[in-house]
C-alpha cells in the first residue's frame, strides 16, 4: 500500500493498539473537528471505561496507522457519521456489525 495515500486524514485511536497491547474492537465516526479529521474512533479490545476517560489515552494518528494494526478498516472508511461497528472475530473469520447486529458485508 501507498503510504501516502491517507497521509492528510486523520483519526483517534486508543493508545492500547497504538502500543499493540490489545486488538481493534470498535469503531465510531463522529462529526471531524478538523478538517483533516475523518471522524473516525479506533478502540481497543482492552479499553476500560476508567482508560477512556482520559484523554492522554489516545493519539491524533493518519489513517495510514490504522491500516497498518487493521486492514479490515478499509472497508469501513466510507461510511457516514454516526456509524458504530465492533469488529467481530469468530471461527476464524472477522467481520463488523453495527450496534443493532447487522453483519456488514
Amino acid at each position: 500500500m501507498n503510504d501516502t495515500f491517507f497521509k492528510d486524514k486523520g483519526c483517534i485511536l486508543s493508545n492500547n493498539l497504538l502500543n499493540k497491547k490489545g486488538v481493534l474492537k470498535w469503531c465510531f465516526r463522529e462529526s471531524p473537528v478538523r478538517p483533516q479529521d475523518t471522524g473516525w474512533r479506533f478502540l481497543s479490545d482492552i479499553d476500560t471505561n476508567d482508560f477512556l476517560s482520559d484523554s492522554h489515552n489516545f493519539s491524533v494518528c493518519s489513517l495510514n496507522t490504522i491500516i497498518q494494526i487493521e486492514p479490515a478498516v478499509l472497508s469501513i472508511l466510507d461510511l457516514p457519521v454516526n456509524t458504530d461497528l465492533t469488529l467481530v472475530q469468530k471461527n476464524g473469520k472477522r467481520f463488523f456489525v453495527d450496534k443493532i447486529g447487522n453483519v456488514l458485508q
